[in-house]
């Protein structure tokens, strides 16, 4: 806690960069928990390395097919395309469902960087800021990360407390309805009450965001010079919709493929290289070289400048996503996380409460929603043991809604977040931590209703 608090402190009050303060605090709490000297700065660079070998290629190839559609007026011809179809008032409802579906086969991350560009091209027409798109689609994408497979932390889990992976995969998206619906409700309001509050600064921050905007008002002065959008000569709105659509279903692809193939198949590999988000994205940017910029008479030159342009923030992305990943190693290493499931796990709380709140606390404590699961899951493989297959299945989705709630700037996704969507630190606090942790309990609780009725 009084690491946190101190990283709150450097961030919030003496403005320091988040990148520079995830990695004092980090270095600071490896010393103090008793990492030896000699681990402290490999910790540090294990944490940096596991989460930038995730997102790295992800973020940047994002960024860049991001810029790519923001340039050429694709965002916003299709903000304009979808509004006027479905009204401005249902735009927000439309985004949110999108985000749960596409959060189904892919990661909460690589899903939400990929409709980045569309979230704030349509913040832009509506004249709002990006956070009244943004979080209610992420609380929903991540409703589904945590307790739907084929998601690591939901797969695991099953497999450690012998879960049946199908009847997990229906009831949990049967849950996931409910859970989602208070989600967008929750954000909706707080984003609501935020923005009536700080509406000033917040307004400001939403006139200037674009499709490649990844950092907040204190980092912009790193950016490229922009380069105007070509609102005049926008593409079509279906050539969007597919370049987006493509690195999905690609994805999607090789997630099926994956569960359904046998591990002979000549075709699992090709699958798997496609279905990488890195080749998907990849695809996705090729086809928006030669449609965006050739076909549409771009020379060469500015196609490579509009590249580029995405390249500086999507290094602040990159880099204070990291110092997150440090920081949640640091805590992970140093056993509080450990000590607390322990003590938890020790107070003989009912087993599938005890399974959510375990998970919430380690979540809250070291960061990772998939680790979160995964330890809670141990912890308590033995008590489910003599339990029914319902009762196991339940209890998988109650430790994995603990892993939704909570999200703090120890979440690599929290910087992802809050850079993307251009809101500070204390912002981000107020409205996406706050968002999860009601969305987190409400799963909890809806689990448990339906246990009433199924055990």
């Amino acid at each position: 806690m009084l690491a946190i608090a101190f990283l709150l402190f450097l961030v919030i009050k003496i403005k320091l960069s988040a990148f520079v303060a995830l990695l004092l605090v980090s270095m600071i709490t490896a010393i103090v928990a008793g990492i030896p000297l000699d681990q402290v700065m490999p910790t540090l660079i294990a944490g940096m390395g596991s989460t930038l070998g995730s997102i790295t290629i992800i973020v940047g190839l994002g960024a860049i097919l991001g810029r790519m559609i923001e340039v050429s007026g694709g965002a916003e011809a299709l903000a304009n395309y979808f509004s006027k179809l479905l009204g401005v008032k249902r735009t927000v409802a439309a985004m949110a469902i999108a985000g749960f579906i596409l959060g189904i086969p892919i990661f909460v991350d690589v899903g939400f960087i990929i409709l980045a560009p569309i979230v704030l091209g349509f913040a832009k027409i509506t004249k709002s800021h990006p956070i009244v798109y943004g979080l209610p689609v992420a609380v929903c994408m991540l409703a589904v990360h945590v307790v739907v497979p084929p998601h690591p932390g939901p797969v695991a889990a099953a497999g450690i407390l012998s879960a049946d992976v199908g009847m997990l995969t229906l009831l949990g998206l049967i849950l996931c309805v409910p859970t989602g619906l208070v989600g967008f409700f929750t954000a909706k309001f707080i984003v609501k009450r935020h923005l009536a509050k700080t509406g000033a600064q917040l307004t400001a921050a939403a006139g200037s965001a674009d499709a490649s905007t990844a950092a907040p008002a204190e980092t912009a002065t790193i950016e490229a010079e922009p380069i105007p959008p070509e609102a005049h000569d926008a593409p079509n709105v279906w050539l969007i919709v597919s370049l987006v659509i493509i690195p999905i279903a690609l994805i999607m692809l090789g997630t099926v493929c994956a569960t359904t193939l046998s591990k002979d198949s000549g075709l699992l590999p090709v699958t798997q290289f496609l279905g990488a988000p890195g080749t998907a994205l990849m695809v996705a940017l090729a086809l928006a070289f030669y449609f965006l910029g050739v076909r549409r008479n771009w020379s060469l030159g500015k196609i490579g400048e509009v590249m580029d342009s995405a390249l500086p923030t999507a290094a602040v992305v990159i880099l204070v996503t990291g110092g997150g990943g440090v920081f949640g190693k640091v805590l992970s290493e140093s056993g509080v996380g450990t000590a607390l499931a322990d003590t938890l796990n020790s107070l003989g709380l009912p087993i599938m409460f005890a399974g959510w709140l375990i998970t919430a606390a380690l979540r809250a404590a070291q960061g990772s929603a998939t680790v979160a699961i995964l330890t809670a899951a141990g912890l308590l493989a033995d008590a489910a043991a003599g339990q029914s297959d319902m009762f196991r299945v339940l209890l998988t989705i109650s430790i994995g809604f603990g892993g939704l709630g909570f999200s703090h700037i120890n979440d690599s996704f929290f910087w992802i977040l809050t850079r993307y969507l251009g809101i500070s630190v204390g912002d981000g606090l107020k409205t996406w931590t706050v968002i999860t942790s009601v969305a987190g309990f409400s799963g909890f609780v809806f689990t448990y209703l339906a246990s009433l009725v199924l055990l």
